[in-house]
């Protein structure tokens, strides 16, 4: 794909939602963090329904340990993987108190330092809440990167680096959030709707669906 190509794509994207963000339900960059934790391998649905009932009780480092594990866990159980990510989570805000005045850090070496946190969740860390231009690769991400053509790659890293380099500058900061959106909307991984998909002549895949497909839009 060249990049006369890959410019079109996102200009589409911004004119169709100019301010994307994440759908995982938070105020403060802990919650926030505490959200992303929780969110491998379960749906932002799943995530939301918990953390509005946890971050009533507890919002910051201290509070969330004072619940205690056992306290955790039954806010957290609809979840899935919840024993390992309430350890996680308390392992997290135990070095948040103890290394950064109970603040998420701001780079990623820092980010990746905390028990249940990984290059992709340090990258949404970045974008949405400090806004740094970064890109988080999920697998609607990986899958719409590697079906359109905008950045094939073999592994997520592969295709995070290509995104970084191939997406221009000016679309780099929601580029994420457009690209997952895409993804779990429009172009999903068994039945791609791609008859109202709205990069669908710009997008290079082969087995194009071009049945008549609902109306489907990205959320704003």
């Amino acid at each position: 794909m060249n990049a006369a190509k890959r410019h079109e794509i996102f200009t589409r994207f911004k004119a169709a939602n100019p301010h994307p963000t994440t759908e995982l339900e938070y105020t403060t960059p802990f919650e926030l963090l505490i959200a992303v934790i929780l969110s491998a391998q379960a749906t932002d649905k799943s995530v939301n329904l918990a953390t509005r009932k946890l971050f009533s009780l507890a919002n910051t480092p201290e509070k969330m340990i004072a619940l205690s594990e056992a306290r955790l866990i039954s806010l957290i159980k609809s979840i899935g993987l919840y024993r390992t990510k309430a350890k996680n989570i308390l392992a997290t805000c135990q070095l948040l108190i103890q290394h950064h005045h109970s603040q998420v850090p701001r780079t990623r070496v820092e980010l990746e330092k905390l028990p249940g946190v990984g290059r992709k969740t340090a990258n949404v860390i970045l974008n949405t809440a400090f806004g740094e231009p970064t890109i988080a690769v999920d697998t609607h991400i990986f899958r719409v990167a590697n079906r359109t053509g905008i950045a094939p790659g073999k592994n997520v890293r592969v295709v995070e680096d290509k995104l970084m380099k191939r997406v221009p500058i000016e679309f780099r900061h929601d580029a994420h959030h457009w690209l997952i959106l895409h993804g779990r909307y429009v172009c999903m991984a068994r039945k791609p709707a791609c008859s109202c998909c709205l990069i669908n002549d710009l997008c290079e895949y082969e087995h194009k669906n071009l049945d008549n497909n609902p109306v489907v839009a990205m959320n704003s």
